[in-house]
């Protein structure tokens, strides 16, 4: 089976239509599918729900589709870094559903790994918890969460062999794998690929068999989500 594919463009054909979930890797700006992003912007599809960590930046990541209107929802676990997203969710425009980071993370794993709720203490006694069945364990309170499955997962890693296994760099990793794991299709945009067998099976973050589509972006923009410089320098 060919995962390889031209271009983000091509990878994202036939895939991505109006109304869909969409997991989608990074952390801020760290490890985002960049070229697959400015891809779906292309697409013109619309009334997206969006399970990301972050919601990018104005002008950059996700920021580039909450500016062409076509995100519906947002289900992230922070979202200070973008004003665009601040008018349009505090205008109405925007629907977003608020989510404690590893609670985030686990109900993505739980998805890829077919469980379909758990329970856990975070955000028990909280707006977190309202609406939501809650439960003693041993004492204490717990909060039931489903758990997360997307219609297409967008990751991006540093290297790919053709059978789509997959190697991040370092904390680029973040929410790669989860989002990976709990789309029905996975894209990869990657920076490197080689040959199937070139990889020592050690260095393998995430199996092929989660990875069905693979396009190379060897020259990322990598953008810098804040830059301090100390003063005089």
């Amino acid at each position: 089976m060919n995962k390889l594919y031209p271009s983000a463009a091509h990878a994202l054909e036939g895939v991505v239509e109006d109304g869909m979930t969409l997991a989608v890797g990074g952390f801020g700006l760290c490890g985002i599918p960049e070229a697959l992003i400015l891809a779906l912007r292309e697409t013109g599809k619309r009334e997206l729900t969006v399970i990301s960590n972050n919601a990018g930046v104005d002008g950059f990541g996700l920021g580039v589709l909450l500016e062409s209107r076509q995100i519906k929802k947002m289900i992230s676990s922070y979202v200070g870094e973008n004003k665009e997203f601040e008018r349009q969710y505090l205008s109405g425009e925007l629907e977003l559903e608020f989510t404690p980071q590893g609670t985030l993370a686990e109900k993505l794993r739980a998805g890829g790994s077919g469980i379909p709720a758990f329970f856990t203490r975070t955000g028990y006694g909280t707006l977190v918890a309202e609406g939501k069945e809650t439960r003693e364990f041993d004492g204490e309170q717990y909060v039931m969460e489903r758990s997360l499955v997307a219609d297409v997962a967008l990751v991006k890693a540093i290297k790919a062999d053709k059978a789509g296994n997959l190697v991040f760099n370092k904390t680029a990793r973040n929410f790669n794998p989860l989002a990976a794991m709990a789309g029905k299709l996975c894209i990869a945009e990657v920076e490197q690929l080689v040959e199937t067998g070139e990889l020592d099976p050690d260095e393998v973050h995430l199996p092929g068999i989660f990875v069905q589509r693979i396009v190379v972006n060897a020259n990322p923009e990598k953008r810098i989500e804040k830059r301090t410089l100390s003063e005089g320098n």
